[in-house]
């Protein structure tokens, strides 16, 4: 395999704490690389110095000098006063970009729901992030790099990236390097996995199932040889300890070799204990929604965000929620929770409900800003019971993964992945019996998203997740329901790959609902420039088949222009020129054919136009 672009004895510090120590690495053609490590521990940094958008203390970084190298960085590179079309494709005209089967699938993928002809300081964060990813990956790139690119994907966004990285390029050809905690991602695309720690960057084989199981045993190898270590250890400290005039007498070398062996105890790294916290005795009855409608908040009449639907949550039950964007999944935890009522229909709650919720945007800490981490918990109480042992509000912290300094530390002042965790304790030393989820996986990497499924695992009450990320709604829900945008609450007894059908058939029927992961008719629809305000229902579907047919058409053509071309080649070296001329006569025709499909498909883009 070819080498692309590497880095030698990379070196990165931050005032007194070195993020990499000497770090040598590289990738090369067919590479599919995850990343992944704690929050703060470098993965962005080296990221940005792989890609060139920043120098090393020391080292280098190398690249071939014909590798075109893509980079999505996790903050807005948008200019604010493009509309979303010209922040995609610039300048170019329709024909040029329409007519490249590539691109309209990235279009449909990501940008199917966003105003083609919207200013981008008018779009949401996550409709921004859209259109920089579909920015990107319209580009011919031979190397990409993406730092966290499933934020703000729904589910089907996210299997949409899958999907089109995966199928991007030959499995010899290209690379990509990605940061995400989103681990069904990671173990869906990569081939390789890169752990950054500790100033140094440990290479696994595999997406992230493998590296877990690689390094569990790692750290078991690591256990035996420290509890070799250990016994060695406690022999030389008893012999040393044998009375102290004898001490005194005892050959020079056996005291150093006992010191040795105790200085050579490596540094604990940092851990992520979330403890199982009491929670509140839980009735027969705990939430249930009869029939309940609700209309759309902005007051759109007609209109309904719920239309009758019901509800009945268990004790113990575990639901996971997934949908569109702008369903309503933040919506029914709010009425679940009794902070809306609904237009119509029943909210039952029974007598002895505690509820929390972990909301997306950490508002919650908003009040506490000013505080220190620990007097964030001391306000709670001063001393908690987490699996019958008793422990001071600092014990609890530093079990969260706040170090002694740490704690000290304004709320202020911590990162998104330390406010997340901070949240998260907060809400569980109220001990609540019922716990909703909103987006929970926002901010965590991937160490602290194991420990908050592990407590998860253990959670005597009832819970309800609204979550993107399909490896934790497997692993920590029972059951699933979907919002399609229709107004009605569906159950998934075949759970995510169920819903993903049932969006695939939706859209394909011309239903209701928006959504990032369409590549049909929304390409077109996003495209289009001059679209006739006057087109009927009947005409829009009519139009979205026809997107469909031909986009299958095209795909085929592009597949038979493939194959005609390898056959054209293998006779111009045999110099059979007759063979090669009817060959000839064959890809212009195809290239005709292919000529009228793509008119046809401006047509029907311009009909879906908004």
């Amino acid at each position: 395999m070819a080498h692309l672009l590497g880095g030698e004895n990379l070196t990165v510090s931050f005032a007194t704490r070195t993020v990499l120590d000497g770090v040598t690495l590289g990738l090369e053609d067919g590479d599919r690389i995850g990343m992944v490590g704690r929050n703060g521990d470098g993965k962005s940094t080296l990221m940005r110095l792989l890609a060139l958008r920043s120098t090393p203390d020391s080292g280098r970084v190398t690249k071939r000098g014909d590798v075109n190298v893509g980079y999505l960085d996790q903050g807005d590179v948008l200019d604010g006063d493009l509309t979303v079309g010209a922040a995609i494709v610039g300048d170019r005209a329709d024909h040029e970009w329409a007519a490249n089967p590539k691109i309209r699938e990235v279009m449909g993928g990501l940008v199917g729901d966003v105003d083609w002809h919207a200013n981008v300081h008018a779009l949401s964060g996550g409709q921004k992030r859209r259109v920089a990813l579909a920015k990107l990956l319209i580009e011919d790139h031979d190397v990409i790099m993406l730092d966290e690119p499933t934020n703000h994907l729904d589910v089907e966004g996210v299997a949409w990236l899958a999907r089109h990285l995966k199928t991007r390029w030959r499995a010899n050809q290209g690379a990509f390097l990605v940061v995400t905690h989103d681990r069904w991602f990671l173990d869906e695309v990569c081939n390789y996995t890169w752990e950054v720690h500790d100033a140094m960057v440990d290479m696994f084989d595999g997406g992230y199932a493998a590296y877990v199981l690689a390094r569990a045993e790692r750290d078991r190898t690591a256990a035996v040889v420290e509890n070799k270590r250990q016994q060695l250890v406690k022999k030389e400290l008893a012999w040393l300890r044998r009375g102290a005039p004898a001490r005194t007498a005892k050959p020079k070398f056996r005291i150093e070799a006992a010191n040795d062996l105790i200085a050579d105890v490596p540094d604990p790294r940092d851990s992520v204990a979330l403890s199982k916290m009491a929670t509140a005795r839980l009735g027969k009855d705990v939430l249930d929604l009869e029939n309940v409608t609700l209309d759309f908040l902005d007051g759109d009449e007609g209109q309904k965000l719920f239309n009758n639907i019901t509800l009945r949550l268990a004790p113990g039950e575990r639901l996971g929620l997934v949908g569109v964007n702008g369903a309503g999944k933040s919506t029914l935890l709010k009425l679940l929770n009794g902070e809306i009522q609904p237009s119509s229909g029943k909210v039952k709650r029974g007598k002895t409900v505690v509820t929390a919720v972990l909301t997306q945007d950490v508002k919650e800490l908003d009040d506490v800003s000013d505080l220190r981490v620990i007097e964030v918990i001391e306000r709670e109480k001063r001393s908690f019971s987490v699996g019958g042992k008793e422990f001071t509000a600092g014990q609890l912290v530093e079990q969260l993964g706040f170090t002694k300094e740490k704690q000290w530390t304004p709320v202020s002042d911590l990162s998104g992945g330390e406010r997340r965790r901070l949240q998260l304790l907060r809400l569980l030393v109220g001990e609540p019996n019922v716990l909703m989820l909103d987006e929970p996986t926002n901010d965590l990497d991937t160490d602290t998203l194991a420990a908050v499924e592990d407590v998860l695992d253990g959670w005597p009450g009832t819970l309800v997740v609204v979550s993107h990320d399909r490896y934790l709604l497997e692993r920590v829900t029972d059951n699933q329901m979907a919002l399609l945008g229709d107004g009605k609450l569906r159950g998934l007894p075949g759970g995510v790959d169920q819903y993903l059908e049932l969006r695939e058939a939706a859209l394909a029927s011309g239903a209701v609902g928006g959504g990032s992961g369409a590549p049909t008719s929304a390409s077109g629809g996003s495209a289009s420039t001059a679209a006739p305000s006057g087109a009927s229902e009947a005409e829009k579907r009519e139009a979205r088949k026809d997107l469909n047919r031909i986009d299958r058409q095209l795909g085929k053509i592009a597949q038979q222009e493939e194959k005609l071309h390898t056959q054209m080649a293998a006779k111009s070296e045999s110099g059979d020129f007759d063979a090669l001329g009817e060959l000839n006569a064959k890809l212009r025709e195809l290239l005709d054919e292919k000529e009228g499909l793509e008119l046809e498909w401006l047509e029907a883009a311009e009909i879906l136009g908004e």
